[in-house]
Parts: C-alpha cells; structure tokens; sequence
C-alpha cells in the first residue's frame, strides 16, 4: 500500500481523509466511484492503512505492526470481499465474508475493514444485506464499497454512505508520471516520446489506463487492430470487416481499450476538421489518413461514430456476442466514412 506522498493528484480525498481523522469523524460507509484503473482501490486501502495505523495520527507512519501488515496486504482486519462470477455479486457472498464477520471484534487493529471491489455488480438481494448492515453498524465496523457506476445502487444505500469521487488527475502528471517510472516495454523495446505522449493522451487524467497502455503486453496489438481498422474503414468489406472484428475479439479483455483508442482517434479528426492544425493531434502520424475523413465527414457523423463507441461499450458489458458487437461498429463507422476517397 502507498504513502500518501506516492498518490498521484486526488488532493481533495486525501484532505477528507485527513480531516475524518483528525476530528474523529470517520463514517461507517463509503463509496468511491471512479472509471476502472482511476485509484480507486489505492484510495480505499490507503484510507484503510491510516485508520489502523498505531499511531492514530493523520498519516500512516508506515512502520508500526498495523502499516506493515497492510503493505504486506496480510492485515486479519482489513479484509476484502471476493466474488466468483464477472457479472454479478451474490447476497450470500456478502453474508459469508461481510454480514457474519461485522459483528466480530477486531483481531489486531481498531477497526474491521470491508472493502468491496465492484460493487455496482452486487444483486439486488446482496445490496439489501449490505444496506441492513450499514442501517445498523457496529461500533468498529466500515464498508468501503468502491465502484464504477453508483448509480446502480439503491438510493437508500448511497443516503447512508459518504460518497467520494475520484476525478481524472492532471494530464501532466500522468505523462511526468509515466517518463519517471517506464523506459522500455514489457517485451522489452523502447518506450518513444510519441508512445509517452499517446499513452498520457489515451489515459485521459486515468493514470490506471496508461500504465496499462504500457505495461500490458496485448497492448500494443490492440492498438494496431484498432488504428487499422479506423483508417482503412472506408476501403472494408464485408469480409474484410468480420476479419478486423475477430482479430479484435481475440483481446476481450482489452476490448474496452480497442474502443478507447477509437475514440481518440475520431476526437483527433475531430480536431483537426474544426482547428486544420496538426500540431493538435495525437495521432500526428496518422495525419494523412485523418486529412481524409475530416475533410468529407460531418460534425454529425462524428457524433453518431463517438455514441456508437459507447453503445458498442455498454453491449459489450451486457455480455452481447462479441463479434456481432464489433461487425455492427465498423458497419456504423463505415456508413459515416463511405465518402473517403
């Protein structure tokens, strides 16, 4: 677990933590929402090091028993919940490791911690354990439920919670950060200015986004899939289109990113159509490309091709066949790009 000193921006939480602290203020339920690979569970835990630190100040100390067994990730009070299936958490996996343990005294440290990574994936049954536990907490009970989307949970659950945002971190110091941390790729080659400036462009304030634009070896491949397909659309076929979308299906778990890097593609055509400045592009080697598709496309079509990322976002986290999601994204980017020439 981090100092607070090695967090990257969220000035405004690590105050809140602070101050709970310092005036004894701690609540029994938290929500941190934030997109995936934003900090959120550096956050949580971080908070969680604190309040068990020995020395009750408003920074762990780092050396105490308590701090050491938490970065050792080993501490018996801060616990977190697991879940077996991708897309839901049941009520009796809430009730198995967080209902019947709430009652159950702290083993070492002042507090049991519950810290409960997708939450939004709770069933209706679970949220309704975890409510009649936050309604009813014990002394030394909190549950930190963390979250991409607070919106899926019940309002009675967030009236009972205090909620903390976590918001995209300045561009510069994801892209200071990455230049101090990374030199070479995992398969180790260089990391090039032009990757630094992609990785920051792509992480859009998410830090968690670009290390992984980094540090994930299948990266790289889903990035090219993507760039070829965006820039060659308007030359597809039909098979040639079911071809890119299977190529693209192979990375499921990096889909999201597939759609990421579109995006920013069709922002820097975007760009480049309302400001004809290439020294506002990301993709500054892509120019050529690019030039072609901004200067046919409307303001309208690009619209309808960034909604259509994220309709393609949403089916995919409805656990729509992959491939049907992706042969119906490329038709859409298509018919907006059939002008190219």
């Amino acid at each position: 677990m981090k100092q607070l000193d090695e967090i990257i921006g969220e000035e405004q939480i690590i105050d809140y933590f602070k101050q709970a602290i310092g005036n004894k203020s701690v609540g029994h339920a938290y929500v941190f929402e934030g997109e995936e690979g934003s900090g959120k569970k550096t956050l949580a835990y971080t908070f969680a090091k604190m309040l068990e630190c020995e020395e009750g100040s408003d920074e762990p100390c780092g050396k105490c028993k308590s701090c050491l067994m938490a970065d050792g990730l080993n501490h018996p009070d801060i616990i977190t919940i697991t879940h077996e299936s991708p897309r839901h958490f049941g009520v009796d996996e809430l009730r198995n490791q967080l209902v019947s343990e709430m009652g159950v005294k702290p083993y070492h440290s002042r507090y049991k911690i519950f810290i409960v990574p997708d939450a939004e994936i709770m069933t209706d049954q679970a949220q309704n354990a975890i409510l009649k536990t936050i309604e009813e907490p014990s002394e030394h009970g909190i549950v930190m439920l963390l979250t991409t989307n607070a919106g899926r949970f019940l309002p009675t659950i967030m009236s009972r919670c205090v909620k903390l945002t976590v918001k995209p971190i300045d561009p510069l110091k994801v892209y200071n950060y990455l230049k101090e941390n990374y030199s070479t790729y995992p398969d180790g080659s260089n990391v090039s200015e032009e990757d630094f400036r992609f990785a920051t462009a792509y992480a859009q304030g998410n830090i968690g986004k670009g290390i992984r634009a980094i540090e994930n070896p299948d990266f790289k491949n889903v990035r090219d899939i993507a760039l070829s397909a965006v820039k060659n659309i308007h030359n597809l076929e039909i098979p040639d289109m079911v071809f890119s979308a299977k190529n693209a299906a192979d990375y499921k778990l990096q889909l999201m990113d597939y759609f990421d890097i579109m995006k920013l593609w069709f922002r820097d055509v975007l760009m480049l159509k309302v400001t004809k400045n290439i020294d506002q592009l990301v993709l500054k080697d892509m120019y050529s490309y690019m030039n072609k598709q901004a200067s046919v496309v409307s303001y309208e079509g690009i619209e309808l091709i960034l909604e259509a990322l994220d309709n393609a976002k949403i089916r995919l986290d409805s656990n729509v066949d992959v491939a049907t999601v992706l042969e119906l994204l490329l038709f859409r980017i298509k018919e907006q790009l059939k002008w190219v020439k």
